[in-house]
């Protein structure tokens, strides 16, 4: 007689059965004398009642018989929005995955793991080396948060460690000079392929270096900077192990961020990285921590260009909007820091010194 019941309410439209019981023996019954229709059980043995009950609720939602949801989140303090309209907004809202690195050494290369970079190749004409990449806000979306006249802008710090990376491949580890001559923009919807050149050595066992890039296809390569590098030079020792350091005075750092980013600079939460500042005399100090992975970075690009924040914070007219295009001497002697501690003293022309070192 039920069966029969259930076969009289197919014939009439019905599509969906939920059965209210404590199993799921009526739904078995029906599943087997219907086809294409929804049957639901809102208990079954062995199962968790409120997640059964919510799996059932999900399925008839699923299948365009929604409940009354506002009764149903009464009593839990949950609220409903609206979903976003992306096709219409051509917004995405999905999480793309990192960058995804292949197996390079069927096509002749070798893998590198830095972060930026993708593979090595040791040319066979020479002893250069040429490391590549490809860089997008969408594969590296911490980038996004280093933004210059509205542009993200691949930080000059990221070229630096691009370039120091580059010299380990090639026995030169230590960048004599690195200058920057145009800005690597990331557009918003498109990749970028990079290439940093080691060139071969000289008879002074030097190298070139020149970092590179054009967007996804058969676009003309730009130069983004080029410099020299060198095997390794005497260890420089300094010590920051005293902190805060003695006889200065603290300097505030809550508005620095708005007042950078009404020059122009805006910094996204990644690379607001500066936590303290400290003045004695000319000196300036630094503290610096960086919410990121820094794993594969030789010192991360946020990390440095946070420590460079600093010179903001000075008295002078063109203070607030400065942006390194040179560096030279850099030698880098630890990896793996999120916590940096920073003495900056002034050099040749407009220039700076950095001492940089870890919490240890």
């Amino acid at each position: 007689r039920f069966l029969d019941g259930v076969r009289a309410l197919t014939a009439q439209g019905a599509t969906r059965f939920v059965e209210i019981g404590p199993d799921a023996v009526l739904t078995g019954m029906v599943g087997g004398i219907t086809d294409g229709t929804l049957v639901l059980p809102t208990l079954r043995r062995g199962n968790g009642e409120v997640e059964q009950l919510l799996t059932a609720i999900g399925r008839l939602h699923a299948d365009g018989h929604s409940p009354d949801w506002a009764a149903f989140f009464a009593d839990s303090g949950a609220g409903r929005v609206e979903l976003p309209t992306y096709p219409f907004q051509r917004e995405r809202y999905w999480l793309d995955p990192p960058a995804v690195q292949g197996d390079v050494a069927s096509a002749g290369l070798a893998a590198d793991e830095h972060p930026l970079l993708g593979a090595v190749v040791r040319l066979a004409s020479s002893d250069g080396v040429v490391c590549t990449g490809r860089l997008s806000v969408r594969t590296h979306p911490w980038l996004a948060d280093h933004r210059i006249a509205g542009s993200v802008v691949v930080p000059g710090t990221a070229l630096l460690d691009l370039a120091i990376r580059a010299g380990e491949q090639a026995g030169c580890p230590e960048v004599e000079e690195l200058t920057l001559e145009a800005p690597l923009v990331l557009p918003d919807d498109h990749a970028v392929q990079v290439q940093v050149v080691a060139g071969a050595g000289d008879e002074r066992d030097r190298r070139s270096v020149d970092i590179y890039s054009r967007l996804d296809g058969d676009d003309p390569w730009t130069r983004h900077a080029t410099g020299w590098l060198v095997p390794d030079q005497p260890v420089v020792a300094f010590d920051l192990s005293a902190w805060p350091p003695s006889g200065a005075d603290p300097v505030p750092v809550d508005d620095l961020y708005e007042s950078l980013a009404e020059a122009g600079l805006v910094y996204g939460p990644v690379f607001r990285g500066l936590r303290a500042a400290w003045r004695r005399g000319e000196e300036l100090f630094a503290e610096v921590s960086i919410d990121a992975a820094v794993d594969g970075f030789g010192i991360h690009p946020a990390a440095l260009d946070s420590g460079l924040h600093v010179l903001g914070l000075g008295d002078g007219p063109d203070e607030g909007g400065r942006v390194p295009f040179a560096w030279s001497g850099v030698h880098l002697y630890a990896v793996g820091a999120s916590q940096l501690r920073f003495r900056i003293t002034p050099a040749e022309g407009d220039g700076v010194a950095l001492e940089v070192a870890d919490v240890a």
